[in-house]
């Protein structure tokens, strides 16, 4: 199958019609959303910011044919202005949390997600471009502060066992 097959045609959506659009193509056969993820354009000085990616495909059950496949684009800010499609495809509740973990985008009808691959405490998002590298989060590193290259976080301690 060709690289360009594979890939399949690109849309791009107002994000305020994004459930609207992804309704029409589930009508039209796009059964399965393949993935769904978030772009960061931050140092290109874009606007809106990021782009959420919706992954779609055209899959025939009885055979398991790839029959099409097409991408979604939303341009959107912090905002929640998309609308949550978990109801379409039960497998976007997971993808959602995902995006709003790891880069802070909200959807309109989603007000109390939860962290999926960070904890709770975790401040930020982690795939954001401003995300500070050397940020210290409340349960990671050493609590005197060192870096975590520095030798009192990585050499292991001897501990004193009784006699």
């Amino acid at each position: 199958m060709s690289d360009s097959l594979l890939r399949g045609e690109r849309r791009d959506v107002p994000a305020a019609s994004n459930y609207e659009e992804l309704s029409k193509l589930k009508a039209e056969g796009y059964n399965m959303l393949v993935d769904m993820t978030c772009v960061d354009y931050l140092p290109q000085k874009k606007s809106p910011r990021f782009d959420v990616v919706y992954r779609l495909m055209k899959l025939e059950a009885a055979s398991g044919s790839d029959l099409g496949r097409l991408e979604l684009h939303c341009a959107v800010d912090e905002l929640p202005v998309l609308r949550s499609v978990k109801d379409l495809w039960p497998a976007a509740d997971w993808l959602e949390r995902e995006i709003w973990d790891m880069f802070g985008v909200k959807f309109a009808d989603r007000p109390g997600i939860k962290r999926l691959l960070m904890y709770e405490e975790f401040v930020g998002h982690a795939l954001r471009k401003d995300y500070p590298i050397g940020k210290r989060q409340p349960l990671i590193g050493p609590k005197s502060g060192d870096k975590a290259d520095s030798p009192s976080f990585n050499i292991l301690k001897p501990t004193v066992t009784g006699e």
